[in-house]
């Protein structure tokens, strides 16, 4: 995956975190940011975000990251 494609998708996918991160009850935004990825991104974007975050995840956001981790996006 080419570096400024996984860029792109952090930077996306923080956003996404960004919006749901103001939610009070964080197990519901987690939930719901693995929601909005499984609905919203194709499936190789899901699969890059995936292989990002097995090369260590670089930029994204702590929320991101758990809400990948806790919930399956594929």
């Amino acid at each position: 995956m080419s570096h400024s494609s996984a860029d792109r998708l952090v930077t996306m996918a923080n956003q996404i975190g960004d919006f749901f991160e103001t939610m009070t009850d964080r197990e519901q935004s987690l939930k719901d940011i693995s929601g909005h990825l499984k609905r919203s991104w194709a499936p190789p974007m899901r699969r890059k975000l995936l292989e990002h975050i097995e090369h260590g995840g670089t930029g994204l956001k702590d929320i991101v990251l758990q809400a990948v981790q806790t919930n399956k996006i594929i």
